[in-house]
């Protein structure tokens, strides 16, 4: 066997309701901790996804900070500022509650609270030198899988996107509620659905840190995505079919933290970073030539992902083809024009991709400029 390392989060909490129940679910977390910061966006609290959360905790006597400015592609200055406001309010624990940007913000709040070490300093791989406050992380969106990643993705200056990579940024439990997904709206369903199957594609292919872990888990969770996002984009009430993409998220979720993800993120990020498309939707816009490219090195394996979705004729083909099929069938964009990309931004988004180097040196086959914008051509 090949040597190889896999890192998870130590505690995972799934059930209907568990996001009202954190006093219970959570006592050791919460044990002597009066004051408790929970980071969120204004969609999550306009809905009323913390409230429950919120009774329970004001019922046990915490005084609770809601930061509720998180926006998508969260910019380094407003990650700085929610630190700031919970450090004069003296938080003893975080809570991130909402989707990736929400529990990325999350999760670098805890650790610049809990470290002397500037943000600035950490970027990167394994930069983190301090350690972090208690962190609770709960996903309102099946997608990122960022409750189980020791991953946050800010922006820095206008457009670039910078991460933090670092088994620091790892929550001490991840709870899962569907019932917090039912509101969803169809598009972001569908995308972030498409972004956790991305994530169990990528991590199967990853050229680094495969292993069999990693391996077991994308497929799992793959599995899963693939039965249940049509289910939970056609009928938002489909409880079973929400808890299917929760569960099949923090799956991959987990995958891709341990076999990192590759030229799908890399071409993806420019789009977020430069024309603010949602994550989800730029991975599923780049995942179809992307594949089409690495299949010059990776055929074997998406064929064995194309088998273990029941593929009809299994090869990378069949694995495009379906995957095409499911972003049609739930409606969402699959040309770059129709967000607002046009030909003449094509060799920006390809130099801003290739500085992208942290995800690259991941994919199985590797990525020049020209097949870069090769792969923006094919789907603008």
């Amino acid at each position: 066997m090949a040597t190889f390392q896999f890192r998870t989060v130590p505690h995972i909490h799934a059930g209907r309701g568990s996001a009202g129940k954190l006093e219970m679910i959570a006592a050791s977390l919460m044990a002597g901790v009066e004051r408790v910061v929970l980071v969120t966006d204004k969609g999550v609290r306009q809905f009323g996804l913390i409230d429950r959360a919120l009774a329970g905790l004001e019922a046990a006597g915490r005084s609770i900070l809601v930061i509720d400015d998180v926006v998508a592609d969260p910019p380094e200055d407003m990650v700085l500022a929610a630190t700031a406001r919970a450090r004069d309010f003296g938080g003893q624990l975080v809570v991130g509650f909402g989707g990736g940007s929400s529990m990325d913000t999350a999760k670098l709040v805890a650790l610049l609270l809990g470290s002397d070490q500037p943000l600035s300093d950490m970027y990167g791989v394994n930069q983190v030198t301090g350690s972090r406050l208690p962190l609770i992380l709960i996903p309102t969106t099946a997608g990122t899988g960022s409750e189980v990643t020791p991953i946050s993705v800010v922006t820095v200056g206008k457009t670039s996107k910078m991460g933090v990579n670092d088994p620091a940024l790892y929550g001490d439990m991840a709870v899962l509620d569907a019932e917090l997904t039912l509101g969803l709206p169809r598009h972001v369903t569908a995308a972030t659905g498409i972004d956790a199957m991305v994530h169990g594609i990528e991590a199967y292919t990853s050229a680094l840190e495969k292993n069999p872990v990693s391996d077991a888990l994308a497929l799992a969770g793959l599995k899963k995505l693939h039965g249940a996002i049509e289910r939970a984009c056609l009928d938002g009430t489909d409880i079973e079919a929400r808890e299917d993409m929760l569960l099949g998220a923090l799956l991959t979720g987990q995958a891709f933290a341990n076999a990192p993800v590759g030229a799908v993120h890399a071409l993806a990020y420019p789009l977020g970073g430069i024309f603010h498309v949602p994550h989800g939707l730029s991975n599923s816009l780049m995942l179809p030539p992307v594949l089409r490219y690495n299949a010059a090195s990776a055929e074997p394996l998406y064929t064995q992902l194309a088998a273990h979705l029941d593929l009809a004729a299994p090869s990378t083909d069949a694995l495009v083809t379906e995957m095409e099929r499911i972003a049609d069938v739930v409606g969402i964009e699959t040309r770059l024009s129709q967000v607002g990309v046009s030909h003449n931004d094509l060799p920006r988004l390809a130099e801003d991709a290739m500085k992208v180097e942290r995800l690259l040196k991941n994919n199985p086959r590797p990525m020049t400029l020209e097949a870069a914008q090769a792969c923006y051509e094919a789907v603008l």
